[in-house]
């Protein structure tokens, strides 16, 4: 048994087989990008891309999902998909264009779940109506960037929110128990301690969230923090610190959150640091002979027992 609740093996006790993610990006903007509440974006936001993003240079939808259909089938023989709208803000448009998007998956036998990722303050009633119109016939996945709980962060890394957006949001969604929430959590803002970092992660799992994705920050070209990190403003997480807090992170955490993502990946062009990021597979396998050293496991913290 793992040592934590790990996204894949949710995977198999729920399908006994792969489901296959397949990243689109539907051509969304955002408003922390476009003018409507800043043209800067968030800190680590490469906002220079944005002109081309919206310049409708990227494959359709229909061709994106049809890339990856033969390729999953064809290198990992999978035979069920889940669609992820990955890129930007992807409830950020009227219902109707959501739902001409969405809508696409619809065409394709296979595929039984849809992941949007969204900012929290771009879900209203109407939007939840929508995706919930989706989960009749598709495991659903909203994923919320919270990133952090703590409002100084949050002005720090320019969110264009507060953390009352997610709250807001997960509250809506959870009005539809057949939408699963999963919330998006940044470790190692600069200025955040270690008991900062876990009070975000107790805020996220209090208000009932289904799983977790953790990221450290990293440096993109091209950004605020790109600037930030050369001035010397910013420190990053060594590899084994970053070990170190995301075992914390699950000891914190209720046995039943599943976790989505335990580290990021940058593409090699844009990324900058730190120098260990692309090492996912090394990493996981890390995280979990440490915990095993550690005789460590997700919940114990909270008096979960390992089994």
């Amino acid at each position: 048994m793992s040592n934590y609740y790990k996204f894949s093996d949710y995977i198999k006790d729920r399908y006994g087989e792969r489901v296959q993610k397949i990243t689109v990006d539907a051509g969304f903007s955002c408003p922390n990008r476009d003018g409507k509440l800043s043209t800067e974006g968030c800190i680590y936001c490469d906002v220079s891309g944005f002109s081309v993003h919206t310049q409708n240079k990227m494959p359709s939808i229909e061709a994106q999902i049809e890339k990856g259909l033969k390729y999953a089938e064809w290198h990992f023989k999978a035979k069920k998909y889940m669609v992820y709208f990955q890129a930007y803000s992807n409830t950020y448009a009227s219902v109707d264009e959501l739902r001409k998007a969405y809508d696409v998956i619809r065409k394709y036998d296979g595929i039984v779940a849809l992941a949007i990722g969204t900012r929290p303050d771009c879900v209203d009633e109407d939007i939840i109506k929508l995706i919930g119109e989706y989960a009749e016939d598709y495991e659903v996945w909203l994923e919320l960037g919270l990133q952090s709980m703590h409002e100084k962060s949050l002005k720090l890394i320019n969110r264009g929110h507060g953390c009352d957006a997610f709250e807001k949001a997960v509250k809506l969604a959870q009005t539809n128990p057949k939408i699963n929430i999963c919330a998006h959590i940044i470790l190692g803002i600069p200025g955040e301690s270690v008991d900062d970092m876990l009070e975000t992660v107790k805020y996220a799992a209090d208000l009932g969230i289904k799983g977790i994705k953790l990221h450290p920050l990293h440096v993109v070209r091209n950004t605020t923090l790109e600037e930030m990190y050369y001035d010397g403003k910013v420190s990053l997480f060594s590899y084994q610190q970053y070990l170190d807090i995301v075992i914390k992170v699950f000891e914190h955490l209720p046995k039943d959150v599943i976790i989505q993502r335990a580290t990021a990946e940058c593409h090699q062009d844009l990324h900058v640091a730190p120098d260990w990021l692309n090492q996912k597979a090394k990493f996981l396998y890390d995280l979990d002979k440490l915990m095993e050293e550690k005789e460590t496991w997700q919940g114990k913290s909270l008096g979960f027992s390992k089994y």
